[in-house]
């Protein structure tokens, strides 16, 4: 064990020893009135509700009314909200709050001092924000052209209306097609439209960003990032994590690796190597859900979509959400309000133009909570609202804490209470339960079919959560040069996800703005860190309801037991450090985030993919050959060279934290 936690602190502190060396210098003044303090805060909570109920009101009016009147009036908003943040900070910061008395206090002021930009110069600021709307501009506009056969069937070309969005269009596309050359084509020409216009704003972002962050006492954007987490050995943290979990990853792309080659010939896909980016059903690569088709081991097996029973039995959009409403209430948790029935947005209008994405909203005035969704009756519409509605009871459960508190506990919370709700009502026999499945079967084949298709999602998953963050706060550290970092990027995506470009790649492109949370500024780790929350909340929710059997099987529907718990966490919001709320979610047992209940969670299709994988010449993934010709290439055009060194290093580090 001493072996695995010195090799884990080493390669942690080779990505960001800066950040671990310097002792945080927090921001403060001189103000040591406790007084004064609880008097600013009652201010900022009424102050605060007030301003986001405004800003709120004025994004809710635009993503489901989208005209340039209402765009306008949210711009404004938003302009008066930074207003407000940054003379909150400023008050906040005027306390010598770190030695203040009261806890409460102390932890209030601290979220107010670390957040966001406000220490940046009014100008400086300005130009950040600016910054950032262009780039979320720059992809929200962004359209490609199809992709078609030319005139005398040879090859392909560009061709006609270039009117095509990345969601739905390309989207389904990558989902659907099996054409080498069309997913190519989608592939690189949304890179193309979003990468190059954004690089050079994105660079003098990151500079902003840094100024601001040093202004706050942070070593860099990266370290305040973390900060959110209130443990500067998250990082360490996370890295261990993944080490755990990257042997049951490397099974999973070993197997689907398999199926590719079968698909499309070693020619396209090396039975031994990494895999091409854009074969894997998602414009990231991140989710491999859509390669169901090809992959499923038991076609003939019953599958978990309901689909075409929900449309049989008449269901409608409001009768799904309705649904969703009795799984929460069934274990004693909060109805919706009426404030959520008169006002949500739960099918798409026909008489303007909205924002589809599905999204869950707080008015913050303890009263008005809302879904967005332009819902269809399908079965990942229905996962979809009940992921969307935990969120919901989320907000209900933690309403009457401070605006401050008025959050997850930490960053990944969230995401990972409206994913573990999703764990059971995907489950075959909550289906059944609930009179969408008939002749439910716990035979072998369907187990296996039943948990390849989650570990397509989830698993599948784990890795790109993991890289974006490493990406991004080694650019914000210095780590590397900043004419490095779309080399770099892929340099991540092969060591940890196994995947590579499917065409050569320079420092004139700017890949990773091709994923949102880049060019929006939108943190990322809290994916990676709800991957492994949800299924360690899963664990603890069916030990409340006294399962006996294999995780995978258990559903908390109906299960009182479940639902104190599953409550008494909720009503926390962040108003305890997360290690202490994740010490009275597991009674005790650990405050730490955990990685056995997803590998417990799995282990019957460990089992059977280390089986189906014992002929394969490398479970894993080389870096040598034609894969090492592609970095090459990027060398010459003025990218980055791997150096075979590196890359050895890394993998030994993986391989001893992994057989730990």
């Amino acid at each position: 064990m001493w072996c695995v936690v010195s090799v884990t602190a080493i390669l942690a502190f080779l990505q960001h020893g800066s950040a671990y060396t310097q002792e945080r210098r927090y921001v403060e003044g001189s103000n040591i009135n406790l007084g004064e303090a609880l008097q600013f805060l009652k201010e900022y909570d009424r102050e605060g509700s007030a301003m986001c109920f405004r800003v709120t009101s004025a994004q809710w009016n635009y993503s489901t009314n989208i005209t340039e009147t209402n765009r306008r009036r949210m711009l404004e908003e938003q302009v008066l909200s930074s207003k407000f943040r940054r003379l909150s900070w400023r008050r906040a910061t005027s306390f010598t709050w770190t030695r203040l008395p009261d806890p409460i206090v102390r932890r209030q002021l601290h979220m107010l001092a670390i957040e966001g930009r406000s220490a940046l110069p009014e100008e400086r600021f300005e130009e950040l924000q600016q910054l950032i709307a262009e780039m979320k501009d720059i992809y929200s506009r962004a359209r490609v052209c199809p992709h078609i056969i030319n005139s005398i069937g040879y090859g392909y070309r560009q061709g006609g209306n270039c009117d095509l969005v990345l969601d739905p269009d390309l989207t389904r596309i990558l989902s659907h097609s099996r054409d080498y050359d069309e997913q190519l084509h989608v592939w690189r020409a949304w890179r193309d439209a979003v990468g190059p216009p954004m690089r050079s704003k994105y660079i003098r972002y990151v500079q902003l960003a840094n100024h601001a962050a040093r202004l706050n006492g942070f070593h860099d954007a990266g370290q305040q990032q973390r900060e959110s987490y209130e443990d500067l050995d998250i990082n360490a943290q996370l890295t261990e994590l993944w080490a755990t979990l990257a042997p049951l990853y490397r099974e999973l792309h070993a197997y689907v690796r398999r199926r590719l080659v079968d698909r499309y010939g070693p020619e396209r896909v090396r039975p031994d190597g990494p895999m091409p980016a854009h074969l894997l059903g998602n414009m990231w690569a991140q989710n491999w859900r859509n390669l169901a088709d090809l992959v499923l081991p038991f076609p003939g097996k019953l599958t978990p979509d309901v689909t075409s029973e929900m449309l049989r039995q008449g269901y409608t959009p409001l009768r799904m959400f309705q649904m969703a409403e009795e799984f929460f209430t069934s274990m004693g948790l909060k109805p919706m309000p009426p404030e959520f029935w008169r006002y949500s947005m739960l099918e798409k209008p026909l008489d303007r133009e909205v924002a589809c994405r599905a999204s869950a909203w707080d008015f913050c005035n303890h009263k008005d909570y809302r879904i967005k969704q332009c819902t269809s009756v399908t079965m990942e519409d229905l996962l979809t609202i009940h992921h969307e509605m935990a969120h919901i009871q989320y907000y209900l459960q933690y309403a009457d804490q401070p605006l401050l508190f008025r959050d997850g506990a930490n960053p990944g919370f969230h995401e990972a209470v409206g994913d573990v709700i999703t764990l059971s009502v995907s489950n075959p026999r909550h289906l059944q339960r609930i009179g969408l499945l008939n002749n439910v079967t716990d035979d072998y084949e369907s187990n296996m079919n039943f948990l390849l298709i989650m570990a397509l999602e989830k698993v599948a998953y784990l890795p790109f959560a993991y890289i974006v963050d490493q990406w991004r706060w080694s650019l914000f550290a210095g780590d590397w040069n900043i004419d490095e970092m779309n080399a770099r990027w892929w340099e991540l995506r092969l060591r940890h996800q196994g995947v590579i470009p499917p065409i050569p790649r320079t420092e004139n492109d700017f890949d990773p703005a091709s994923k949102y949370h880049i060019p929006a500024d939108m943190p990322y780790t809290r994916y990676f860190v709800s991957l492994v929350l949800q299924f360690q909340l899963h664990q603890v929710l069916c030990e409340a309801t006294g399962h006996f059997g294999p995780l995978h099987t258990c559903n908390i529907y109906r299960s009182r037991e479940a639902g104190r718990l599953l409550g008494e966490v909720l009503a926390l919001g962040s108003s305890r450090s997360w290690p202490e709320v994740i010490r009275i979610m597991t009674r005790g047992r650990t405050d730490k985030l955990d990685a056995r209940p997803l590998l417990e969670y799995f282990k019957p299709l460990s089992i059977w993919l280390s089986t189906q994988n014992r002929d394969e010449s490398l479970v894993g993934w080389s870096t040598t050959g034609e894969d090492t010709a592609l970095f090459a290439r990027w060398s010459q055009d003025g990218g980055f060279t791997i150096v075979p060194s590196i890359i050895l290093i890394a993998t030994i580090l993986t391989a001893v934290l992994s057989i730990a």
